[in-house]
């Protein structure tokens, strides 16, 4: 089963567990799809209002962002570590 890394700000939305297995395999939507119905208070922080993932939430499959995949169509594999990478703003 794929494992999501959950980064420390998230931490407090899912019983502050630093990564979730989720029994679902498919897509990286259909992973974060269960994520959020056994988490509810997290899909806020990850979706906006239309449903879409928020642009500052960066994924992972292993080193490469989904962005250069298929975007949330991206498949994962059973034994695959996903990554919830946050956005830093600086200044």
């Amino acid at each position: 089963m794929p494992n999501v890394l959950i980064p420390t700000p998230l931490r407090a939305y899912v019983d502050n567990n630093d990564a979730i297995t989720v029994s679902s395999t498919g897509s990286v939507n259909d992973l974060f799809k269960q994520l959020c119905d056994d988490f509810p208070k997290l899909k806020q922080h990850l979706y906006n209002e239309s449903g879409e993932l928020r642009k500052f939430v960066n994924i992972y499959i292993g080193d490469t962002d989904i962005r250069d995949l298929d975007g949330v169509d991206t498949p994962v594999n059973e034994n695959q570590d996903v990554s919830i990478i946050p956005s830093i703003a600086g200044g």
